[in-house]
């Protein structure tokens, strides 16, 4: 059959979904704890092929061919939006600017219910604030990619390689001039399955969890949605951008800092790289200059900024379109060279790791628990290090 029925442990972008006529594909989580998609009546398919043509994951080059326009170093001009974001604000300043525009801006937010990270539609700049803040945890598309049509005008944040299939659907639509699309230096997407246990263990010690911030630059409890939208400069000690990844779990019992230079386990997870998706170790081609996107983001780390404690966005325009956006934001932009700018990101796809396998399994397992995962992903580690 012309379609996707073969296609396993993909990207999980669900784009293939979008472009079906048939609407006769879903997604869902596959045994490993990752999005993938599947026909849901064979017998209605016209092996027209569409999904396929969409589909990031079975092309082997970038659906945009351009390098790096302009890069900058940025950070917003609204204080209270610079201290909550996890860089220096500037994915939420396009938002805001396009959504001024006429834009509708399709972003991703935490899902409490679901315990899932899902893209949605955000019409308002009151809606769109749902999205700052980075999520490391793969997104549920269809909950916001089904918003999309061809009469408005979007803007649409995503991984790379969602965006990579975006552009994709928009060329073979015909539409791309009333679309921005925005991506990220992606480190990779962990397993769900470890998402879920942290989430259970965490709720045995706080209760039934009410808030999540997975790059929160302040100690103690505050609301980061509610500082923008009044407009609040100080709420709770900051801390220092560079100790980057540190976890706000507000639950109904008690609020906690965890932070991955203090043990976080669910960091020591993601970032040990062995529970990340099949295809963000096989099948990535979207490392460091490479993007289907009109602009890019991400911290800016490297020596530029290395005494600036606040928060910096590394932003860099691979379109015209992308250059003109980023000139009409609310922020300070200082334009360096890409190489400076995109400074201690990676440059290659990370090697699979033998012993992947093992780790999923356990992150699976119910009477293994996440001290011991992170046991088990260590050793992981430490093997394949040896072997290499």
């Amino acid at each position: 059959m012309n379609n996707i029925s073969h296609i396993h442990s993909c990207y999980g972008c669900a784009v293939c979904a979008m472009a079906c006529p048939k609407k006769i594909i879903d997604i869902h989580l596959n045994s490993n704890g990752f999005y993938e998609p599947y026909i849901t009546d064979e017998s209605k398919c016209v092996n027209c092929g569409l999904c396929l043509d969409v589909c990031s994951y079975t092309h082997t080059e970038t659906a945009l061919k351009e390098k790096p326009k302009v890069s900058y170093g940025a950070w917003s001009k609204e204080v209270s939006v610079r201290r909550v974001s996890a860089s220096g604000g500037v994915g939420f300043e396009i938002g805001r600017y396009l959504i001024e525009q006429g834009y509708k801006a399709i972003g991703v937010k935490y899902s409490l219910e679901n315990r899932r990270a899902e893209h949605y539609v955000a019409e308002t700049v009151e809606d769109f604030i749902f999205s700052m803040g980075s999520k490391y945890i793969q997104s549920y598309t269809l909950s916001g990619f089904k918003g999309i049509n061809r009469k408005d005008k979007f803007l649409i944040t995503g991984t790379p390689c969602q965006i990579d299939s975006l552009r994709r659907y928009i060329c073979r639509m015909k539409c791309e001039e009333h679309f921005i699309l925005m991506d990220f230096f992606c480190h990779g997407v962990p397993s769900s399955h470890v998402w879920h246990k942290y989430v259970k263990e965490q709720q045995k010690v706080l209760g039934l969890l009410e808030f999540v911030s997975w790059r929160n630059k302040l100690n103690g409890w505050h609301d980061s949605w509610a500082m923008v939208l009044d407009g609040s400069k100080q709420q709770g000690e900051v801390v220092d951008w560079h100790d980057f990844y540190n976890m706000l779990i507000k639950g109904k019992k008690k609020i906690v800092n965890s932070r991955w230079t203090q043990g976080d386990a669910f960091y020591n997870m993601f970032l040990g790289n062995n529970c990340l998706g099949k295809a963000c170790y096989k099948h990535c081609k979207f490392k460091y200059d490479c993007s289907s996107a009109d602009v890019r983001i991400g911290d800016m780390w490297g020596n530029t900024y290395a005494t600036e404690d606040k928060g910096v966005t590394a932003c860099v325009a691979f379109t015209e379109r992308g250059k003109k956006v980023l000139m009409n934001i609310n922020c300070e932009l200082n334009e360096y060279p890409f190489e400076q700018v995109a400074e201690g990101q990676i440059k290659a796809p990370i090697t699979y790791p033998l012993g992947w396998s093992v780790v999923i399994q356990a992150a699976k397992s119910s009477i293994i628990s996440m001290k011991q995962l992170v046991f088990i992903s260590r050793v992981v580690g430490k093997i394949n290090k040896i072997i290499k």
